[in-house]
């Protein structure tokens, strides 16, 4: 997920970079902090190199609130990626004459896929905010403190579970197929061959509901991770300077 800033700051690695990797991790954190943001005094820089340093969290957290990062060192994909935002926008400006000529990529390449229309819009309206917690309560989704975010796991949710292939195939009946109880071993006798037979249809029945709350769970699953894991996703809040 970090993989398109991590290119354009140079970084060794952008592909593999593993922010879970403590080691890597805080080796990162040094070279951003020299490279890139350069917020401390090369003199008050100490703290953070000493990466041996069972005091490095510690650090780290005050690093994070010295540069005004709206995340704790506990949100680290979060801190990482709101770093590296900070950090390009320092790219940038320390750069202005060599990008400001750069073409859009969507001028370049007939091929790309057009912008989300979504970010142009005012995630600090009120009527905004409203319109999407009214959705939000009706679709039962889950509350999120950035309504953009809100409003792409609503459009996700229409997009997979509202479309008309899917509510067709949710209102179709399924039938279901005979099975043979004397094939399923239930594990234990009550003594009584009827209440052997309802106790098997029972736990038949338990395994099909657990088997639809797997799906379910992995829908959810899937349907986080396509909010997360935009790389267009904007996670960098509050106004930062140097």
């Amino acid at each position: 997920m970090f993989r398109r800033k991590l290119t354009a700051l140079d970084y060794h690695n952008p592909s593999g970079f593993d922010c879970k990797d403590e080691t890597e991790f805080r080796n990162f954190i040094v070279w951003l902090e020299d490279q890139k943001i350069r917020h401390y005094k090369i003199e008050d820089r100490g703290n953070l190199r000493n990466i041996p340093s069972t005091e490095w969290p510690k650090y780290f957290q005050q690093y994070l609130q010295d540069v005004n990062c709206p995340f704790t060192p506990q949100e680290r994909q979060e801190s990482v990626d709101w770093l590296l935002g900070l950090a390009v926008r320092f790219e940038y400006g320390d750069n202005v004459e060599k990008y400001k000529n750069c073409q859009p990529a969507s001028t370049t390449d007939k091929a790309e896929k057009p912008l989300d229309p979504l970010i142009h819009l005012d995630g600090s309206n009120p009527d905004f905010k409203a319109g999407v917690m009214g959705l939000a309560n009706l679709l039962k989704i889950q509350r999120h403190d950035d309504y953009v975010v809100m409003l792409k796991a609503i459009r996700i949710l229409i997009q997979e579970r509202l479309n008309p292939e899917a509510i067709s195939k949710a209102s179709q009946s399924k039938e279901g197929l005979p099975v043979a109880l004397d094939k399923h071993i239930l594990g234990f006798d009550t003594g009584d061959a009827t209440l052997n037979e309802a106790a098997q249809i029972l736990r038949l029945l338990h395994i099909e509901e657990l088997r639809d709350l797997q799906t379910r769970i992995n829908e959810a699953i899937v349907a986080v991770q396509a909010v997360i894991a935009d790389p267009k996703t904007d996670h960098r809040l509050g106004k930062v300077g140097r």
